[in-house]
């Protein structure tokens, strides 16, 4: 079975409260200590492979420098990993894909806020988008797309039902309406059709209760990466008494 079939396996047959949960590792380190854990997949974060490349999440991150600290994490490891590549870096849809593969992942996260202009994507030219990521990669790559309404738009569930909508038509394999309210997973999920990505942030509700709500699998955004520099600057401050 290739790593995009065990992946999109993994999202279907799940028990509520039982979600796939996907940490994220910003490199190749923390890739092996997540799948030591004994997780069946990974998804690496924007925010937190950026940050140790020494950038900020969508502010200029070269992709070459991305997608090589992918393809450390991938060849790191022996589970299915999942990359984050915001909205795509301006790549045409087959060059994505083929810098994806090239990586060695399974499937991608691509988000429809503009990069430019930090607003919302028209929905249509997204969802071509999609579709054209979709026929570059066959079933090569399971697609998670995000839906930025809750960031973004009007914050209503019918908003970010109608993109997911066009999202699922367009061939994504899960959606992905990030800091959507939990209490909204399940008619989210329902309503559109496909499985569902929820975040988990620090003191927020934890994953087997994001599953209770809704949601199919679990990502973390940065958050690990923010907490492990947590650790880290607690210790170096031990170190100087």
């Amino acid at each position: 079975m290739s790593g995009a079939a065990a992946l999109r396996a993994l999202h279907h047959g799940r028990a509520a409260g039982d979600p796939l949960v996907l940490p994220g590792p910003w490199d190749a380190a923390s890739a092996r200590v997540f799948a030591d854990a004994g997780f069946e997949a990974l998804a690496t974060p924007s925010a937190g492979v950026s940050a140790a490349l020494g950038f900020e999440d969508g502010q200029g991150t070269p992709p070459a420098e991305m997608f090589a600290a992918v393809a450390r994490i991938a060849r790191a490891v022996d589970v299915p990993v999942t990359a984050d590549v915001e909205a795509g870096y301006g790549l045409p849809a087959a060059e994505l894909v083929e810098r994806l593969l090239a990586a060695g992942v399974a499937g991608c996260n691509l988000e429809d806020t503009d990069p430019a202009t930090r607003r919302l994507r028209d929905p249509h030219e997204q969802a071509d988008y999609l579709a054209a990521v979709r026929a570059a990669a066959g079933a090569d790559l399971v697609l998670n797309a995000r839906v930025d309404t809750f960031l973004r738009g009007d914050r209503t569930l019918a908003e970010a039902v109608a993109r997911g909508r066009l999202y699922a038509e367009a061939g994504a394999d899960c959606l992905y309406p990030i800091t959507a309210p939990p209490e909204l997973l399940a008619d989210f999920r329902e309503q559109t059709g496909l499985p569902v990505n929820a975040l988990c942030r620090a003191g927020s509700s934890s994953p087997r209760e994001l599953g209770a709500f809704g949601a199919t699998r679990v990502t973390f955004g940065g958050t690990l990466q923010e907490q492990a520099m947590h650790v880290l600057a607690e210790t170096a401050r031990g170190l100087r008494g």
